[in-house]
């Protein structure tokens, strides 16, 4: 059998609990992510679901060591993410990028939409700097955007707009593996549903493998290969589409699944 994209073994991450304003208050700490392993295959889309506290986003921080875990191990294409050094970690953040869930947090308001989506490339890729702008042109284009929307800023477009910007900015190294972190639940729904099938062709003609985050089982039913479902920094299910949303084997499961009516392409 192929070696997965991602391997995930036995992750954990713990927070201190903080004291409180007036002195005292909780002592201890919160485990936001519990013993948690999963693989993604290659240009697969694991859609990890469950309520806002579940530990979903913190989960994709860590598979990007964007925060480090307290155990457990992540394996890249075989390599050891946690033994990387700075430098690797580098190199390997081209093949590894996240989109936000806030557009309009996410995107520098002082920045013109050019210098966002070309910042990876002025840190990774010594290019001209017409190759710089021509590939943010081909980037914005993918995205769906116009050209003319470059010399723009981000504050000047709609949310939609502006996760297209986040995505674009994504794509500047032409990854392999993408976080999404909740891309559309700042979004109503027809523009959100506009991002997910965004994401669908750009993974159809990039060959892109995804980590769809979301609390949405209608939406991640939608996009996903296979779904992950997390529950107070558990991962109490996993399996394909068809099984988890038509055979849920666990109590949490099927409560989401009722709780959301199903949308349609």
């Amino acid at each position: 059998m192929a070696m997965a994209l991602l391997e995930i073994r036995n992750l954990s991450k713990t927070f201190p609990l903080g004291e409180s304003v007036f002195g005292g208050g909780a002592s201890g700490e919160v485990r936001a992510v519990d013993d948690v392993s999963f693989d993604i295959e290659k240009g697969e889309t694991l859609g990890l679901v469950g309520e806002s506290g579940s530990g979903k986003s913190t989960l994709g921080r860590l598979v990007l060591r964007l925060i480090e875990p307290s155990a457990g191990s992540i394996r890249y294409e075989g390599r050891d993410l946690l033994a990387a050094s700075h430098g690797e970690m580098r190199r390997l953040r081209r093949d590894m990028q996240i989109i936000f869930q806030d557009p309009f947090g996410s995107l520098d308001p002082r920045m013109r939409v050019e210098e966002i989506v070309a910042e990876p490339l002025v840190i990774h890729e010594k290019l001209s700097r017409e190759a710089r702008r021509a590939r943010v042109a081909e980037l914005l284009r993918a995205v769906g955007l116009d050209e003319s929307a470059r010399t723009r800023f981000a504050h000047e477009f709609s949310g939609g707009q502006r996760q297209r910007i986040g995505i674009a900015r994504a794509l500047a190294l032409r990854p392999k593996f993408i976080v999404a972190d909740e891309p559309v639940s700042a979004l109503d729904v027809s523009v959100g549903a506009q991002i997910v099938n965004l994401l669908a062709q750009l993974q159809r003609e990039f060959g892109l493998t995804y980590l769809f985050i979301s609390h949405s089982m209608p939406v991640v039913r939608y996009l996903s290969t296979r779904i992950a479902v997390m529950y107070r920094g558990k991962l109490v299910e996993i399996g394909k589409t068809e099984e988890i949303t038509e055979r849920p084997t666990q109590a949490y499961t099927r409560n989401l699944l009722e709780a959301t009516p199903r949308i349609s392409a």
